[in-house]
């Protein structure tokens, strides 16, 4: 699908009962001959669910989705059609957002070690919102940006956090005070607070603490004569159901600490960097089996004739890897396993399987074990929650492609951004009933609908969108 008009990105319609999984068997279904590349299946509207899921949970939080998580530019519109904000780490990241013409208030550059010339880039494109965490990043700002709105980032514990981020960035809190003083001697404009509790974090009070620690440098900041109104709760939310921590149970925390630490009236606005909860769930991939071998075990004695699922191990090569989509492995310590395109039967024997990428590097291991029947050359995998820290870091290693994006929405889910976009959020009972309405408009399920995003939501994201047919 092409993405060369900067304000193009373009979708197939979900007929009335179909899901993105119908989508994928008629992908497979159209790959017939040999030429079975692997691919994506993407769900917008699962995006748009989940901006209502936020909106519904945290309703005082803004949401600025973290582009590096996923920067589909499909994505990117379709977050910034709906009002989000956007969390960029560098020059591509803005440059990529601002092409779509959203606003640079809407963009906090949160990044707290930036180079000097993409603080000169930032500055000249009116990006003021940005991150810092030492002495070293204020003296460059200072140099660089007179105008930036600076958020103090301040450590957290993580321990508890997949990926931990605290090593790295953040200052601890007996450094704050120091660092505000020196962005008053610099005469920088300190505006909040920012924090990360780690992505994949598994215990919730560790945004209480964060919450109340933010509450401290507030008061460091007030008593140096900053006028500071921005709290960023940073990321670490789950972006899919089967995670230990629930998104909910976060949220049973968060609400009530902001509450008690920046109550509605203290005049601070939230935000936070959600990224792999919007885009997580949406994505689906579909690989092919492009090898076998079978590894007999050399130590079975039974002479029976059928000798169960104990006297050999498969090993299946895909056509995607560890250095492809599946380098959330690595990077993001993701644990990917798959389903089969075709239910087995009943008695179907199971067999202990390997899954490989297919570089040629041994590194490139999907799944270390796994049961699954005795599957031949050709068939399809799947791997559901493949959008978050997948596609964004992927290469072409060993000349292996991406593979390509097949982006779906139903029609109610677009008929829900079209509400957004003209009248915005609507009530829950609305929001429900769009969803469940039916939508026959009699057009055939493949027909693409190409849409135009010139400008973006409300008074500064208007939407105006149309269909070409």
């Amino acid at each position: 699908m092409s993405t060369a008009n900067p304000t193009e990105f373009e979708f197939s319609f979900l007929e009335e009962g179909f899901s993105a999984r119908d989508i994928v068997e008629q992908k497979i279904n159209e790959s017939m001959t040999d030429d079975r590349d692997a691919f994506y299946v993407c769900d917008l509207g699962d995006v748009v669910k989940k901006h209502l899921r936020w909106v519904r949970a945290l309703p005082r939080v803004m949401p600025f989705y973290a582009v590096k998580c996923n920067d589909s530019r499909s994505i990117v519109m379709t977050l910034a059609s709906l009002g989000s904000g956007f969390d960029c780490a560098s020059k591509t990241e803005i440059q990529l957002i601002q092409s779509l013409g959203v606003d640079p208030s809407r963009i906090i550059y949160a990044n707290p070690c930036k180079q000097v010339s993409q603080i000169k880039y930032a500055s000249a494109h009116g990006i003021q919102m940005m991150t810092f965490d030492s002495e070293v990043e204020l003296m460059k700002v200072a140099r660089c940006h007179a105008n930036a709105k600076l958020v103090l980032r301040i450590a957290t514990d993580d321990s508890k956090a997949v990926c931990r981020l605290s090593v790295k960035f953040g200052a601890p809190l007996k450094a704050c005070r120091g660092l505000l003083e020196r962005a008053k001697e610099l005469g920088l404009d300190v505006i909040g607070v920012s924090f990360h509790v780690g992505s994949g974090c598994t215990d919730s009070m560790t945004y209480a603490q964060a919450i109340a620690d933010a509450r401290c440098v507030f008061h460091m900041g007030d008593e140096l004569g900053f006028n500071m109104d921005l709290l960023d709760i940073g990321g670490g939310f789950p972006g899919s159901d089967n995670t230990e921590l629930k998104f909910e149970e976060i949220t049973a925390v968060v609400n009530p600490a902001l509450d008690k630490y920046f109550p509605a009236d203290s005049g601070v606005r939230v935000i936070a960097e959600p990224g792999r909860f919007y885009v997580a769930s949406a994505f689906t991939l579909v690989v092919n089996i492009i090898a076998k071998k079978v590894i007999m075990d050399e130590d079975s004695i039974s002479d029976d004739e059928d000798k169960g699922t104990t006297d050999r191990t498969l090993m299946y090569y895909v056509n995607d890897g560890v250095y492809g989509s599946f380098n959330c492995i690595l990077f993001d310590h993701a644990h990917c396993l798959p389903t089969l395109h075709k239910k087995p039967k009943p008695d179907e024997a199971m067999y202990p399987c390997s899954i490989w990428g297919p570089t040629c590097d041994g590194l490139d291991r999907i799944v270390e074990q796994c049961d699954l029947p005795d599957l031949q050359v050709g068939d399809w995998l799947v791997f559901e929650n493949m959008g978050a820290y997948t596609l964004a870091a992927s290469s072409t290693f060993n000349g292996f492609q991406r593979p390509d994006i097949h982006y779906v929405m139903s029609r109610p889910a677009w008929q829900q951004v079209q509400q957004i976009c003209s009248q915005g959020l609507p009530a829950p009972a609305e929001e429900l009933n769009l969803f469940e309405v039916s939508a026959c408009c009699g057009q055939e399920s493949g027909e693409i609908y190409i849409c135009y995003a010139k400008e973006l939501l409300c008074r500064k994201f208007p939407v105006m969108a149309r269909l070409n047919t």
